[in-house]
């Protein structure tokens, strides 16, 4: 009769193989707590209006800097600059965001968003 046993119900390797893949695992998390700090380490800037208003933000998504051209500031018109800067900035966190996927996708291999399992049918 043929043994059947182990921690892995019989399956070959057993053990040994679930002591890789949890080797694996604690690598690919070093490495993504590394690529974060990285991440966090960078700026990204987001322009609106040709260029006339600027914003960089960190990793962190925090804000760092807004450069406003003075032809821009119109007391007049106090709204168009309010979208410029909405526009500059969320060009900005979008900029930290592909970053971010990036990174997320040289790690998984192109196997998604594994956060939020996206893709998997679990």
């Amino acid at each position: 009769m043929a043994k059947r046993g182990g921690y892995m119900g019989g399956m070959p390797g057993g053990m040994g193989n679930m002591q890789n893949l949890m080797k694996q695992a604690q690598k690919m998390q070093r490495q993504m707590e590394e690529q974060a700090r990285e991440l966090e380490a960078k700026e990204f800037t987001g322009t609106a209006g040709g260029g006339m208003v600027s914003v960089t933000v960190s990793g962190k998504k925090v804000v760092t800097k807004v450069e406003l051209k003075e032809e821009v500031v119109d007391p007049d018109d106090i709204e168009m600059l309010e979208d410029l800067v909405m526009l500059a900035v969320n060009e900005a966190f979008a900029k930290v965001e592909e970053a971010s996927n990036e990174n997320m996708s040289k790690l998984t291999g192109g196997l998604g968003n594994l956060g939020g399992l996206g893709g998997l049918p679990f």
